[in-house]
């Protein structure tokens, strides 16, 4: 019995070691990819403020603003950059029992995940973003200049949120091969989940125009039926 205890607390000592080094070497991709990323981080500031006008129609109002959106915005940086590892880290840690066939997945999944990640994040820059800021900047006909910080934090929040919306099919992948869901079960399910699109597409667009959130609910519609796909293969 004791021998049982033992192992079964080394068992949980081993796992909280591996959480602990993948953590470890996410965090340090972060950190790394973040650093490079403020060589970019001014032009893509400028990039980012073109669906407004250009940085000429932003202001800032106190001290540190500037300063904290450079570092907002490489930070951002340093996700989408670091987004492989980060990927890769959280699949080895939770699929650790893969079989050597099965392992192909993971390879496949990695890069994966990156492309859908980063198609959400160019869906919203260049489809959703410029409708949406010229709604809310026009609405009620009132001149308006936003702070830096507050239509940056706008931006980012959009572009990261619709990329990892983008990014529901690795989800559902993960999720097979735990055999918590299975291609049949999402089929028989659509109903709800066009109902969840909604939702999501709700929560995620900026605005309470209905045009930006069937923008962005024919692409999940589709991720979905991508999503049935991949939880068929992955069982």
């Amino acid at each position: 019995m004791a021998d049982s205890d033992s192992s079964s607390e080394m068992t949980i000592l081993s796992h909280f070691e591996e959480l602990r080094g993948r953590l470890l070497k996410a965090l340090g991709a972060l950190v790394i990819d973040t650093i490079l990323s403020m060589l970019v981080t001014e032009q893509v500031i400028h990039l980012l403020a073109l669906p407004i006008g250009g940085i000429s129609q932003l202001q800032s109002i106190e001290v540190t603003e500037n300063v904290g959106v450079f570092m907002r915005v490489s930070l951002t940086l340093g996700v989408i950059l670091a987004m492989p590892v980060i990927v890769y880290q959280l699949l080895m840690f939770i699929l650790p029992g893969l079989l050597p066939g099965e392992k192909k997945w993971v390879v496949i999944g990695v890069p994966l995940a990156s492309i859908f990640f980063l198609a959400g994040v160019a869906f919203a820059y260049f489809v959703m973003l410029t409708p949406a800021v010229n709604f809310l900047v026009q609405f009620l006909g009132v001149a308006t200049t936003p702070r830096l910080s507050n239509y940056i934090g706008f931006v980012t929040n959009l572009l990261f949120w619709v990329g990892i919306c983008f990014e529901s099919p690795l989800l559902v992948f993960i999720l097979a091969k735990l055999k918590i869901v299975t291609g049949k079960g999402l089929l028989r399910q659509w109903r709800i989940a066009l109902v969840v699109i909604a939702i999501i597409s709700a929560a995620v667009t900026p605005t309470v125009d209905p045009v930006n959130m069937v923008l962005l609910m024919l692409p999940l519609a589709f991720l979905y039926l991508v999503s049935v796909l991949l939880a068929f293969l992955a069982r």
